[in-house]
């Protein structure tokens, strides 16, 4: 089945904003697969002086359907100044049975492997998860809107798109995960048609001497997503952060300690390495490793 052509009518798609946790009772057994695209979407609570610091504390993934594949709260390992309950819904007692961020990061890495991951702002997020995604394969509803008219601001909030293009209200006091995720889902599905028009791949015929010319030196296929340019590994080699390949998603990990001698005294041939490393600094947000 083709999801481009699902019925994506404002009276379809914003029943499913609101539906019953995990799914709809309604929804048949094939629509709660995860599919081929996903949402995602992330609340963090503060830590440091003042809770300035944000630090990711809920991560909900859901499906084309709005069915939820993932709710996952992150334990802290540092003590939380401030909770944002009144905006991230969060409090102390949802930590009991929270899993560590390692444990949500590698579910959330296998979710988004190879398929179309929808968000709001969503480099928020894999910021947060410390992961990165092919851009190819991201679909952000804040550029998207902007890009195609449907919002004159570069930087939509979330529920002024639902309320001007669903006529529902979300964020109303405290925030879920698992509502936005599905609210950023039906705000792509609405204008799915018009915004994949940008995403078509044009497939040119490459001769096999060619093709064997430009296979990497690991003898893994050529794939944007897996092999990294010269300058981005330098990056990530003066940044000191090492990735973890995770298909065409990439893990990204702080590394304990520094090499002896520093990144320009080593004398392996690092060139020859490049296909495992991950993104670069990941900026304020900090990860409860």
């Amino acid at each position: 089945m083709d999801l481009l052509f699902v019925k994506n009518t404002v009276e379809v798609l914003r029943p499913l904003i609101f539906a019953p946790t995990p799914f709809s009772p309604s929804l048949p057994p094939k629509d709660r697969l995860p599919g081929s695209y996903i949402a995602l979407d992330c609340e963090m609570v503060g830590v440091g002086p003042m809770g300035a610091e944000s630090t990711l504390a809920r991560v909900s993934v859901v499906n084309y359907f709005g069915a939820v594949l993932l709710d996952e709260f992150v334990r802290q390992k540092e003590r939380v100044t401030d909770w944002r309950t009144q905006w991230s819904g969060i409090r102390a007692k949802d930590m009991i049975n929270a899993k560590t961020f390692e444990e949500v990061q590698g579910l959330v890495a296998e979710l988004i492997k190879d398929r179309i991951v929808v968000g709001h702002a969503i480099q928020n997020d894999l910021k947060a998860l410390m992961l990165s995604h092919p851009r190819a394969k991201i679909r952000d509803t804040q550029h998207l809107a902007h890009k195609y008219g449907q919002s004159r601001s570069a930087r939509p909030a979330l529920r002024n798109l639902v309320r001007d293009m669903l006529g529902a209200t979300i964020q109303q006091g405290e925030h879920s995960s698992v509502t936005d995720a599905r609210a950023t889902m039906a705000i792509y599905r609405l204008h799915c048609k018009q915004w994949e028009s940008g995403y078509a791949v044009v497939s040119i015929r490459v001769p096999w001497k060619e093709r064997a010319k430009e296979e990497p030196n690991d003898g893994d296929p050529p794939n944007p997503g897996l092999h990294l340019t010269l300058q981005r590994c330098v990056r990530e080699l003066t940044t000191q952060r090492k990735g973890i390949s995770s298909g065409m998603s990439t893990i990204v990990r702080h590394p304990s300690m520094t090499t002896k001698g520093g990144v320009g005294s080593t004398k392996e041939k690092w060139w020859t390495k490049l296909s495992g490393t991950g993104e670069g600094s990941k900026g304020r947000i900090r990860a409860t490793m």
